[in-house]
């Protein structure tokens, strides 16, 4: 049976039914994508009944990639995937292939991964830097890769993190990282690639440490190589964000797009059109109507029951009406891309105002603002929106119109594109470091053009190359000081390559020291017909920044409105595995994989393989 007789998770009535329900879903990222996929699937909404209400020109939200050959392709970001992200699997093995609709967009990452070309197993995850012996102490030889099979861990450090794992969630509170380990810890391999590989700086918070801690155990003995991250055929926008968007346009969903905000990411002031890759077009619904939410209504009930979706249309302020017992509304909580800017060659991106920084910063946020003056039960948006130097770092993208760079990489390194995963250069000051996806990385990039990704945690240290901070350089300078940390000749590269910037400062705002209720849950106390999506909600046990949490969190939504008799997938749990605990373990004792054979989550789905789900 779909549904369930009894009253659902989210409602003090009756579960809906599914064929007379509207389903207003505000935000167009994945979360959102996926609500709308388990609508269709899970809970029998016809899909023309499905509203998606985003307010920029296009669906992905943070998983975009855009651009051309003459202006340079543009990637804000770039996700790890894991078979353990039981959810977005889920997900995506009920989307058809934008190639053969007899196939799965699952079907085709994991035919992609089993190619063994393609294969992750990083040669060069450290790379350090060599000063000459004889002579000035400062006259740097050629860089060298790392011996990152020791992870240098001190006894105490090892012990440190064991007794964190341990520790619980109530006794960290709102501690940073920093304040459980001694300084040496920041200083040793393990940190350095734990903190590049999942975006952790020593201020975040012990809390989500810990949860990554235990969620991403199967992954100790790996850090170095990073073996256990699955990769897409092209970039994510085109191999997930394009597919799902197709499958539900082709099902009837209802899209509502935006015009191009401020707050959405720009050169200068506003994106330019050039930049726009031609599939963020193409997937375009016929409805643009430049619809923003801005707030909600609710019945007089005890309970939270929206009743008005408030809304500006085209510089008008209009209402949605919500049927109080049959439709549902999910809202994507904040952003951690709001306000990104784009920079070019030539020209660093715009810094976010001052002004900014201590409130909401656009449309996102101050949605969420808006919300949470009306309900203790709807989170605290201003701690993850008012601490930029916190949360802020920069990304790059390369377009390379010649191959030199990626065939000295591929000498210096021993991997192919695609195969090398993180390079991360320990000694730069603004701890860069870069990926080099499989070729093409655009479905509409040439057979000639190569493009790279990379970012710096510390976009406010001058660079060693180049005397400045990276967040006032250009893309450029960006290149040169790469160029320098590997002592390739910059001439040749420079002029033959485009590199955009990108400045995103609430990018891992979701990390921030937090206190409980700073997140809402997906479904808040007393809520009816509404659910808050997004990494922005609390889900216990999984960690943010990570896909998989939001589309659970979708799932979530959807299983508990719509009153579904069907559990949610657990969250992986590697720590209750046996095997996997004991390879962890023994990767901590002895300071690192060694000559550990791994295999744990590489041939089997986690869910197959005996380890726990909770």
């Amino acid at each position: 049976m779909p549904h369930a007789a009894h009253s659902s998770p989210g409602r003090g009535i009756h579960a809906p039914d599914p064929q007379t329900t509207n389903a207003y879903l505000v935000g167009g990222g994945i979360a959102s994508l996926a609500a709308a996929v388990f609508l269709i699937r899970d809970a029998h909404v016809p899909a023309s009944q499905i509203h998606i209400l985003e307010s920029s020109p296009l669906s992905g939200g943070s998983m975009d990639g855009a651009g051309s050959p003459e202006t340079g392709y543009v990637l804000r970001g770039g996700r790890m995937l894991n078979l353990s992200y039981v959810c977005l699997y889920d997900l995506l093995e009920s989307v058809p292939s934008l190639r053969d609709h007899d196939v799965t967009v699952l079907d085709e990452i994991r035919m992609f991964n089993a190619v063994k070309g393609n294969k992750t197993h990083s040669n060069a995850r450290l790379v350090v830097e060599r000063r000459r012996v004889p002579g000035s102490a400062e006259e740097l030889c050629d860089p060298i890769i790392a011996e990152v099979r020791d992870y240098g861990l001190s006894g105490k450090e090892r012990v440190d993190l064991v007794r964190m794992m341990v520790e619980g969630e109530d006794r960290l509170g709102d501690m940073k990282i920093e304040d459980y380990f001694d300084q040496t810890f920041f200083k040793t391999n393990f940190w350095y690639m734990w903190a590049t590989t999942f975006a952790f700086q020593s201020w975040h918070s012990a809390v989500e440490f810990r949860r990554y801690l235990h969620r991403f155990i199967q992954e100790f003995p790996r850090l170095n190589t990073l073996a256990g991250v699955d990769r897409t055929p092209y970039n994510q926008y085109d191999s997930i964000i394009l597919p799902i968007t197709k499958y539900l346009q082709h099902q009837g969903v209802d899209f509502k797009y935006g015009n191009i905000p401020i707050s959405y990411f720009h050169l200068g002031t506003y994106l330019l059109e050039s930049v726009l890759h031609h599939s963020f077009r193409s997937a375009l619904s016929s409805t643009t109507t430049d619809t923003t939410v801005r707030s909600l209504s609710y019945g007089a009930a005890d309970h939270i029951t929206v009743e008005q979706i408030h809304i500006l249309e085209a510089g008008n302020t209009g209402i949605i009406h919500v049927h109080p017992d049959n439709d549902i509304v999910a809202i994507t909580l904040g952003s951690m891309t709001s306000s990104s800017s784009l920079g070019s060659n030539t020209a660093a991106p715009s810094l976010l105002p001052p002004g900014l920084t201590k409130s909401s910063p656009d449309g996102a946020w101050a949605l969420w603002d808006s919300l949470s003056r009306n309900s203790n039960h709807f989170g605290r948006p201003l701690n993850f929106s008012t601490r930029v130097a916190e949360s802020h770092w920069e990304s790059f993208t390369v377009t390379l119109k010649t191959p030199e760079f990626l065939e000295r990489l591929e000498t210096f390194s021993g991997n192919k594109a695609g195969t090398g995963a993180l390079v991360t250069f320990r000694d730069s000051n603004w701890l860069m470091s870069i990926v080099v996806p499989h070729q093409p990385h655009f479905l509409d990039q040439p057979d000639d053009v190569q493009v790279f990704w990379g970012y710096g945690l510390f976009p406010a240290r001058r660079g060693n190359f180049v005397d400045k901070p990276m967040a006032l350089c250009s893309g450029a300078d960006i290149l040169t000081e790469l160029l320098g940390h590997l002592r390739f000749p910059p001439d040749a590269i420079l002029a033959s390559a485009i590199t955009i910037p990108c400045s995103m400062p609430y990018i891992t705002a979701q990390f921030l020291t937090r206190r409980p209720g700073d997140r809402p849950a997906v479904i808040p106390h007393g809520s009816t017909n509404l659910a808050f999506i997004g990494q922005f909600v609390e889900i216990p046990h999984d960690v943010v920044f990570t896909v998989e949490y939001s589309v659970r969190g979708a799932l979530m939504a959807v299983t508990g409105l719509m009153g579904l008799d069907k559990p949610v997938r657990g969250v992986f749990k590697g720590d209750r595995d046996l095997k996997v605990l004991a390879k962890a373990l023994n990767c901590m004792i002895e300071d690192g994989p060694g000559g550990l054979e791994i295999d744990a989550c590489t041939e089997h789905d986690p869910w197959l393989s005996g380890v726990n789900m909770m």
